[in-house]
């Protein structure tokens, strides 16, 4: 695991200023992502527990998102030029430095967790262990939104993304995947792509039981 993830970070500290010139107001043109995002955000504020992660946040334009959206959210992402950029253009947020499968946080403390196409770089192997991590810091009734390359086919496909590889997924598999590590699912959304890769866009929501 510590293998990809260095060329995974590596790769990113080299485009920070690249991707958050293209993806810093993504959303804008992206309903369907932008109504899973609000959806997520109203079902944790209903939980109580408002504080929540960001998983891989890259530049922090989405952790601003979902603070704007009345959560308690903070950014985590595996590069720390990432990190620093975040850092600067939302001052008033907390983003720290952290992979994934090792998070910084305490069992249970966490109303939501989002990783908005951050484990498409995640080998398939190695999934699970990312999601475990994902529902240990999640308090009962916490919420799981996560969102990634979709495909139609019955097995995960290698593809290599503009930064580093990564893996489109069946949204079925994925949804098993989230009931094996002890999550709930309850939506998802499949939609026609919105790049030239002709992948699906997938988002599931999910719930600790």
């Amino acid at each position: 695991m510590v293998e990809h993830q260095d060329e995974t970070r590596t790769a990113y500290d080299a485009v920070v200023d690249l991707y958050a010139s293209l993806f810093a107001d993504r959303l804008e043109t992206r309903p369907f992502a932008r109504a899973m995002v609000a959806t997520f955000a109203e079902l944790v504020r209903g939980t109580g527990n408002l504080r929540t992660a960001d998983v891989g946040c890259g530049p922090g334009h989405l952790t601003a998102l979902l603070h704007g959206l009345g959560l308690d959210a903070f950014g985590l992402d595996l590069s720390p030029a990432m990190v620093d950029h975040a850092r600067r253009a939302h001052p008033g947020l907390c983003f720290d430095e952290a992979r994934m499968e090792a998070m910084p946080v305490e069992d249970g403390a966490l109303g939501g967790v989002m990783a908005h196409y951050s484990m498409i770089h995640t080998p398939p192997g190695e999934l699970p262990a990312v999601l475990a991590e994902q529902v240990r810091v999640l308090a009962p009734g916490g919420l799981f939104l996560v969102s990634f390359f979709g495909t139609e086919g019955p097995e995960p496909v290698r593809f290599d993304h503009k930064v580093t590889p990564a893996y489109s997924w069946p949204a079925d598999r994925f949804a098993e995947l989230l009931g094996a590590a002890g999550l709930t699912p309850f939506a998802r959304l499949l939609h026609d792509p919105a790049s030239e890769r002709g992948f699906l866009d997938a988002h599931l929501l999910a719930r600790r039981p």
